[in-house]
Parts: structure tokens; C-alpha cells; sequence
């Protein structure tokens, strides 16, 4: 990629120097309460604070961010919204159409964010061809976590296969080990799903079903043999399970309480934060079949007043998409940066796996959004899917039964 030219670099020290005479200040809304995610985002606070900004922390508990966007829309409402929140997908694009975003291309402009971001990545990012939002990383929701040593000591190989996984589950729920950590919580339950129905019916059948919402796709013997997979994998969850927040899930596999864990790499931020590495202590593998899941993390910018909060909007935005936070953010969280000019050298093997795979994916045109968080689908689409997904996976509904509530459910939320 090309480093930016003079002017871009001149434009950008102009912007930074009214940023510092305003003396940057923000407010920022997120959902980053795990021990890897804090740490993540204590690096960007860590950044903004050594540029002389001021930075107010409004953390909101809840992998989903379900909780975080009610807090936010009550902030909106009362005319007082947060400088900066944590936001992705279409719910960028449903705040602009408020009113309520701020346009920041002259930052992306000077940093030159359209030489260093994919195209599919870049067009999250934007507003009517303005720049709205500034993405922090591109996660994979489609991995299968494990743990190394419980592995062994049943004798099982990473599964390539669902056989393969069930086969192995069953193996250590005879152990007496938990086969599959997971929360109860409708986010975890609809993360399953999309991963499963990407495996087994792969990357067209996904898109159909999923992203364009396809009738015929959402009642077909594909989506069955989902659900049929999907209670198959109730079966190897603990009773403990109802409410169970992602982390403590993952915690389980690090301490050898279970298994696996089906989960986007957001939970190898657990491991490296639990002092664990890949390979070794814990195993990384995508999900079988093809396809790669991505769920990219940014922060919209909202209308705010006073030039110390257009100034702390600017600063972050600019901090956010710099190399250097890029590269330490992406380490501790999991994930891989959302530039493509920045070093992999540092990373894992997994992070390696998933930058060739996403690479892979978007030349074979299987680089699809995840419906489950949020860059897929608008909220009441995604919210009717994993009502039925979730109202499944807790109760003896078959799949015939699931199917045809799927289908009904998104043709009423159209």
C-alpha cells in the first residue's frame, strides 16, 4: 500500500493541531467488559490520554452489545449522545439515517483509510459515500476453540467434520468432561447457528438464508439439517448453561472444564490474557467446510457539541486507524487489523490462519457478514432469526416445527 503523500500528512498535522488546541475530550460508549477486551481497549485510552485527551469510559456489560444499544438510544433521546460508540453494520447506516453521525472523511481523507482498508470493509464504514465510523479490527466468528490437553488425554484430533466433532464430543461427554462450553445467552445461541449453517450448508446456502433472507433457502431441507445439528449440539451443553456470559465459556476450556468452544476469536483474547498459548495449550481451527464469517468492530462518531468533543472525535478517530494501535490492539483482543498494510509478524498462527483465509474467502467470494452480530442484517430481520433460534434451542421443537417458524417469523418482520 502506498504511505500517504505530503499533503495527506500535511493535512493530517493541521487537523491534529486544532485537535490539541481544543484540548480532546470523549465519551466512549462500548461493550468491552472481558479481561481481553479490557486490556484492548485500555490501550486505546492509554494512546489518547498521551496525545493530552481527556477520555470518559462508559462501558455497558454484554457480549451482544444488546444492552449497550439501549443505553445508547436512551442517550440519544434525552439529546445528549456519546461522543463515540462502539457500533457496526447496518446499525451504522440505521444512526446516520437518524440524523445523528458525524462526518469525519476529513480524517480518513488525510490518513488515507481507502488505500489501506478492503473494499468490503471500507463500505461498513461509510454513509452515503461520507466516512462515518472508523473499524478497529476484522474478528472470525467461525472457529472452533479446544483445549490441548483434554484433547489428548481422550485421545481425540482436532474435528475437520460435524461427524468428526459429534464422534468427539460424545468421547468426552462419557469422560465426563463438558464437550461444548457455551452461554446461554441469545447472541452465543445465534452465533452457533449462523456457524453451523455456514459449515454444513455452505457459503451460497448461507447468503441465501441469512443475507438475503431467500424463503425458499429458510424453509428448506438445508436449514433442517441445521436445527438437526443444532439440537445435536444441545446434548453437550452443561444444565449450567442459561445466562452464562462468552468469557466465563471460555474459561472453562482454558481450565479444562470442558472441551471446545464454538466462538469468534475474540475468545483468544481469554487465552492470551489467561497466560495460554496456541498450539500448545489451546487449538484453533475453522469450522468444517468452506467460508469465513467476519465481524468487524468500529466506532460511529455522533453529533456532538463544543470544539474539545469535535476535537476528541478526530483524535480517536486517527488513533483508531494508526498503524501502531492497529497492530497492539489486535494482539491482546484476538483479532486481525483492519488495515492490510500492517506487519502480521507478531501474531499468532491462528491470526495467520485467519488473515489467509479471509484472503482466500474474498477472492472466492465467500467472505460473508455474520447476521448473528450485526453486520448482516438490520435489527428486526436478525432479531426475529434468533428468536426462533434461540426459542429452539431451549425447548424439544423440531426442526420441521423451527423451519417453518424461521420463515414465518422473518416474513412478519419485513
Amino acid at each position: 500500500m502506498r504511505k500517504l503523500n505530503v499533503l495527506a500528512a500535511s493535512s493530517m498535522a493541521a487537523l491534529l493541531a486544532g485537535a490539541a488546541a481544543a484540548e480532546p475530550q470523549v465519551e466512549v460508549l462500548h461493550w468491552w467488559t472481558s479481561g481481553g477486551e479490557a486490556k484492548s481497549v485500555a490501550v486505546l485510552q492509554q494512546e489518547f490520554a498521551e496525545r493530552g485527551g481527556t477520555w470518559t469510559d462508559m462501558p455497558v456489560a454484554g457480549g451482544g452489545g444488546d444492552a449497550a444499544m439501549t443505553a445508547l438510544r436512551a442517550r440519544v433521546l434525552s439529546g445528549n449522545a456519546p461522543t463515540a460508540v462502539q457500533l457496526k453494520g447496518p446499525a451504522i447506516q440505521e444512526w446516520y439515517e437518524e440524523g445523528v453521525l458525524s462526518d469525519i472523511s476529513d480524517v480518513a481523507e488525510a490518513q488515507g483509510w481507502s488505500e489501506v482498508l478492503p473494499e468490503a470493509i471500507a463500505g461498513h464504514m461509510k454513509c452515503e459515500g461520507a466516512w462515518c465510523a472508523a473499524p478497529v479490527n476484522v474478528h472470525r466468528v467461525d472457529w472452533i476453540w479446544a483445549n490441548a490437553k483434554v484433547l489428548e488425554d481422550a485421545g481425540i484430533e482436532m474435528p475437520t467434520t460435524w461427524e468428526a466433532f459429534n464422534a468427539a464430543a460424545q468421547t468426552l461427554q462419557e469422560a465426563g468432561v463438558v464437550p461444548l462450553a457455551h452461554g446461554g445467552q441469545a447472541w452465543q445461541d445465534a452465533t452457533l447457528f449462523e456457524v453451523v449453517a455456514l459449515s454444513l450448508g455452505g457459503p451460497e446456502f448461507y447468503k441465501a438464508a441469512l443475507v438475503d433472507l431467500d424463503p425458499e433457502a429458510l424453509k428448506s431441507d438445508q436449514m433442517k439439517a441445521v436445527f438437526d445439528q443444532m439440537r445435536t449440539l444441545r446434548g453437550f451443553v452443561d444444565d449450567n448453561f442459561s445466562g452464562r456470559e462468552w468469557n466465563l465459556a471460555t474459561a472453562m476450556v482454558i481450565n479444562g472444564e470442558a472441551g471446545f468452544q464454538i466462538m469468534g476469536d475474540w475468545a483468544k483474547g481469554e487465552f492470551a490474557a489467561a497466560g495460554k498459548t496456541p498450539g500448545e495449550d489451546f487449538l484453533c481451527a475453522s469450522a468444517p467446510g468452506e467460508g469465513f464469517l467476519y465481524n468487524v468492530d468500529s466506532f460511529a462518531m455522533f453529533e456532538v457539541d463544543g470544539e474539545d468533543r469535535v476535537a476528541g472525535q478526530k483524535l480517536l478517530a486517527e488513533l483508531i486507524m494508526g498503524p501502531t494501535f492497529q497492530e497492539t490492539f489486535n494482539l491482546n483482543k484476538g483479532s486481525i487489523p483492519a488495515r492490510t498494510d500492517v506487519s502480521l509478524d507478531k501474531f499468532d498462527s491462528c491470526a495467520h490462519t485467519s488473515s489467509e483465509e479471509m484472503q482466500a474467502s474474498a477472492d472466492g467470494g465467500s467472505l460473508l457478514p455474520s447476521y448473528a452480530h450485526g453486520m448482516a442484517l438490520r435489527g428486526a430481520q436478525a432479531g426475529a432469526i434468533t428468536d426462533v433460534v434461540t426459542a429452539h434451542f431451549n425447548s424439544e421443537m423440531s426442526s420441521d416445527e423451527a423451519v417453518q417458524m424461521l420463515a414465518d417469523a422473518v416474513a412478519n418482520s419485513m
